[in-house]
């Protein structure tokens, strides 16, 4: 269990994904670059499996978490994590139902 206070310190934003591609020397890894609103973060997801063409994400809007420690993974800098619902081990985006602004913040 965590608190509101816990829930309160992520940070949680719409980001609309700006380029997708596979990492080199990796069958798991895409990199994805996020317009957050007032800057870009790249983010390393393990979903190349599902998505063999990574350019069918180009605009797609989604939950990321912003203020996750950032990772080294093969070589690059994933500066957060996607949200989506898993579904027998399959990612499933979860999109806002209408267009909004990069960076909008999820509560």
């Amino acid at each position: 269990m965590i608190t509101i206070e816990d829930f309160k310190k992520l940070d949680i934003r719409i980001g609309k994904i700006i380029s997708a591609e596979k990492v080199s020397d990796s069958l798991k890894l895409i990199k994805l670059v996020f317009d957050t609103g007032d800057k870009q973060k790249q983010i390393i997801a393990g979903i190349a499996e599902f998505f063999p063409d990574p350019a069918v994400l180009l605009g797609k809007e989604m939950p990321i978490l912003l203020n996750l420690e950032p990772k080294k993974l093969r070589g690059n800098i994933s500066e957060g994590m996607i949200i989506a619902a898993d579904v027998d081990g399959r990612p499933i985006f979860l999109c806002p139902e209408e267009e909004v602004p990069p960076g909008s913040i999820v509560r």
